[in-house]
């Protein structure tokens, strides 16, 4: 029994220490709360600005007018961050590229969005925000407290109070 159970330890340390773009991917990362490769922060952090921004920009044309408040600040702020992350990529700061297109997930979550229209497609819009930014501050909080680039680290642990709030006024919508 106790080789079995340092084996799956062993594993579970070897996974998360030289595989972690799979277990980033399949949330293991986040289930052993492991900070991400930089590589993979850099990746999920811009593809959730991608859906953040595409999303929100739908919703625009299609919420209610609370959404739709909510919808022009995820706009705002989401390109924000994005301009902030490629600045960091593009001085030096941050050896990584930044992902100019959705996960499969995400692609999947708009699609069913952009099928919806009236009270079905706010409410729909309102459970994803909440859920992308659960997704995000889980994310940026693990690597601002163990990322491995002190520039990235610095920017993650800034932007967090900020997807924290998104995430409140998503909640908010949401109820």
């Amino acid at each position: 029994m106790k080789t079995i159970t340092l084996t799956f330890a062993v594993m579970i340390v070897a996974t998360s220490a030289l595989a972690q773009s799979t277990t980033e991917k399949t949330g293991i990362n986040s289930l052993l709360g492991v900070a991400p490769k930089t590589d993979d922060f850099v990746k999920e952090a811009s593809m959730s600005d991608v859906f953040e921004i595409t999303s929100s920009q739908l919703a625009i044309e299609r919420a209610d007018a609370a959404t739709k408040s909510f919808a022009q600040q995820m706009v705002q702020d989401h390109q924000k961050t994005t301009n902030e992350l490629k600045q960091l990529v593009n001085a030096g700061k941050v050896e990584a590229t930044p992902a100019d297109t959705m996960s499969d997930a995400q692609q999947s979550t708009l699609k069913k969005l952009q099928g919806l229209q009236g009270d079905g497609f706010t409410k729909q819009y309102q459970e994803d925000q909440v859920d992308a930014h659960e997704d995000a501050v889980d994310l940026f909080k693990r690597y601002a407290e163990g990322g491995e680039n002190p520039d990235l680290k610095a920017w993650a642990s800034n932007t967090l109070p900020a997807l924290q709030h998104h995430l409140e006024l998503a909640q908010g919508l949401a109820r």
